[in-house]
């Protein structure tokens, strides 16, 4: 990874973790360890069993246990990097947001919040105490995070507060009945807000998509129904790479993508 693009983690607003709360951890960790090739490490405990994910000797994401009783639903959370996770959480509660956990120290790692926009979708923030690894891999990396959408009915009524909470700069997609906008960070796009009207899943409301990094989004479609997961939409090409959203046995969406970049 360059300096720039290690700088650009920890710059605020950056996507700069991405962690999964189930039900069931031994079988999450058998459904994407065979379909990603994770390896696991122990990762801070103060919210029950917690691991970190694996690839290409990177540690790119986490995998944690409910708490018992607790109704949250199953879903990937991009964490966004902040310099003070304390007054990032007082920024959202004053812009509409609200806080459900923390912030709270995770261990030695960092100290973390978890929240959620004014129209519901919920993220994490993230105050990196820079342990060495978290978050880190190379831009591209197989089985790692590439990208975070937003996925919501209109990007207009939402964007303002995500740029009032993390300074954003947005830019919209310039394209006829395309509602999306790319937010930059420091000068560097980072994620989306996607605007799907009547698109959205009533079951599910807005809601943070993260994307994976794969070489083969056929076979990884494929090979996640015969782990017990499912293929949600595709695989189809698109401007930025072929893709596919898949749920994992709990039902956790996420995207595969083989970016441009890995193309040719």
């Amino acid at each position: 990874m360059t300096e720039a693009a290690t700088r650009l983690r920890h710059t605020p607003g950056a996507p700069a973790w991405a962690s999964l709360m189930v039900d069931g951890l031994d079988v999450g960790k058998e459904f994407y360890q065979g379909l990603f090739g994770w390896e696991f490490r122990t990762g801070p405990q103060q919210l029950g069993p917690y691991v970190r994910a694996v690839a290409g000797g990177h540690e790119v994401a986490g995998l944690g246990k409910k708490a018992d009783g607790r109704q949250v639903p199953v879903a990937w959370l991009p964490y966004l990097a902040s310099t003070d996770a304390d007054e990032t959480a007082a920024a959202v509660r004053s812009y509409g947001g609200t806080v459900a956990v923390g912030p709270l120290d995770a261990e030695t790692a960092g100290r973390m919040a978890i929240a959620s926009d004014p129209l519901g979708a919920p993220f994490g923030v993230w105050r990196d105490a820079h342990y060495p690894g978290l978050g880190t891999a190379p831009l591209g990396t197989l089985g790692a995070p590439v990208w975070f959408e937003l996925v919501t009915r209109e990007t207009s009524p939402v964007v303002k507060f995500y740029q009032a909470v993390f300074g954003y700069e947005a830019k919209a997609v310039e394209a006829p009945g395309f509602d999306y906008l790319t937010l930059y960070a420091d000068g560097q796009p980072v994620a989306g807000i996607h605007g799907v009207g009547d698109a959205l899943p009533r079951d599910r409301g807005p809601h943070w998509r993260t994307y994976f990094a794969v070489e083969d989004p056929d076979a990884v479609a494929r090979h996640a129904g015969e782990l017990g997961g499912r293929v949600v939409r595709g695989p189809d090409d698109s401007p930025y790479g072929r893709l596919a959203t898949l749920a994992d046995p709990e039902g956790a969406h996420f995207s595969v993508i083989r970016p441009v970049a890995m193309e040719g």
